[in-house]
């Protein structure tokens, strides 16, 4: 026997970044809507809230940073440490490249711890009229007749699970996805993902600009291995570092994360004056899919956004932009069923995803399986980071930030690239 509350317009599953912007722009929208999360605040997560421009364009346009300046955005979240760009390192060499001109987007990103950045866009959520449930667990959805009715809910303390009905669902529960998954969502299993762990330590160069991306990452033995080390400053004493693993890697399995991101911490000790022996706290891990990997993402009353819907970049593993912006084109279209009245309206949802990352993920897939060998990895490395202008054209990609006319060399590069992809089998 369970309890009933009242039913809503859309009920969301998780309040990370894809479920509190959908939530957000639902409510600002006048829909009511509420907001599961599995966490009591705050929450942290393993992604270090590294922004880059694309996800500071997103906080603006939902009026959390400082005022627009001419339709690009300008400053950064209250309490955030802004960037200007990246530091590529590898080989014993070293490239500065201010984040990309774009005419949407803003010429910078920030860094904020995660426990921060979500609850201040949670907050504005509620602010807007969601009604946030922390701490409650999504245990199960409700199906009707192959409709999607809502989920039981556990209350914190409590083994008693309540329905929450709604007449749309938005599952936005994380990369793990237990209420996607038992909605019947799958990972396609050959398309590359990553891993990642970090932690973070004191280092007297917490408030430099420029995020530091090492693209020569190597293992305690000093072999190299797929995938890149970071380093983000936070601008209040301390610095987050870890590392990512690409899954093309041929010895993925075997490579043991904290020896590596310890191996990682030692080879930047000096450089960022700090002791790789006294991390603030222990590390944090995760699996991260990327490039659309997860379908379905629409079923008849209910869409599918972010980490849940394998939508991480596959060239840096970043997924919060993505979410941001899968979680604002999910409220968009659950408006617009809302509204018109008309479910249908959902399976749009779809196509617009494709439109927007289709082909950029294509690319990506393809840029993952070929750097998953360590030796083409070194060589791209080597090229990108003795040229400026290949090492602005490479953050312009990894950034998702080409410029829509498409009027640089970059883009024309990256045309090009896109047109061969097309021919290549994507699996």
């Amino acid at each position: 026997m369970t309890d009933t509350a009242d039913p809503v317009d859309v009920l969301v599953i998780g309040g990370g970044p894809a479920g509190a912007a959908a939530g957000w722009w639902l409510a600002s929208q006048g829909h009511d809507v509420a907001i599961v999360e599995r966490r009591s605040s705050p929450r942290d997560k393993t992604c270090g809230g590294a922004l880059a421009p694309r996800a500071v364009r997103q906080l603006a346009d939902m009026g959390l940073t400082d005022t627009l300046d001419g339709g690009v955005p300008a400053g950064v979240l209250a309490g955030a440490h802004r960037t200007d760009g990246l530091r590529l390192t590898g080989l014993d060499r070293e490239v500065l490249v201010p984040w990309p001109d774009h005419p949407t987007l803003p010429a910078h990103g920030c860094v904020v711890r995660r426990r921060d950045l979500d609850a201040t866009v949670l907050g504005a959520a509620s602010a807007a009229g969601a009604a946030v449930l922390g701490g409650h667990d999504a245990v199960a959805p409700i199906v009707e007749r192959g409709f999607v009715r809502g989920a039981l809910v556990t209350p914190p303390g409590s083994v008693r699970a309540i329905e929450r009905r709604a007449h749309f669902v938005v599952v936005a529960d994380g990369a793990n996805s237990r209420f996607g998954r038992a909605l019947g969502t799958f990972r396609t299993r050959n398309w590359p993902y990553a891993t990642a762990i970090r932690s973070y330590w004191e280092s007297p160069r917490h408030a430099e600009p420029w995020l530091e991306a090492n693209l020569d990452l190597k293992d305690r033995a000093g072999a190299r291995v797929a995938g890149f080390g970071w380093v983000f400053p936070l601008g209040d004493g301390t610095v987050n570092v870890g590392v990512g693993l690409l899954s093309t890697y041929p010895d993925f399995k075997s490579v043991n994360m904290p020896h590596l991101l310890d191996a990682f911490a030692e080879s930047v000790a000096d450089r960022w004056s700090l002791d790789p022996a006294r991390p603030l706290q222990p590390p944090a891990s995760g699996r991260v899919p990327m490039g659309s990997s997860v379908e379905p993402k629409a079923g008849p009353t209910y869409l599918v956004a972010g980490d849940a819907a394998g939508m991480a970049n596959p060239y840096n593993g970043d997924g919060i932009a993505a979410a941001y912006e899968t979680g604002r084109l999910a409220a968009g279209v659950l408006h617009e069923a809302i509204v018109e009245g008309d479910d249908a309206a959902l399976r749009r949802y779809p196509a617009l995803l494709e439109s927007e990352y289709g082909q950029y993920f294509r690319v990506a897939r393809l840029f993952d399986r070929l750097v998953g060998r360590p030796a083409v990895l070194r060589e791209l490395t080597r090229t990108a980071l003795h040229s400026r202008t290949l090492a602005e054209w490479t953050v312009r990609v990894i950034a998702n930030a080409l410029r829509p006319d498409e009027r640089g060399m970059a883009e024309a590069a990256y045309r090009a690239v896109a047109a061969i992809t097309r021919m290549v089998p994507d699996g």
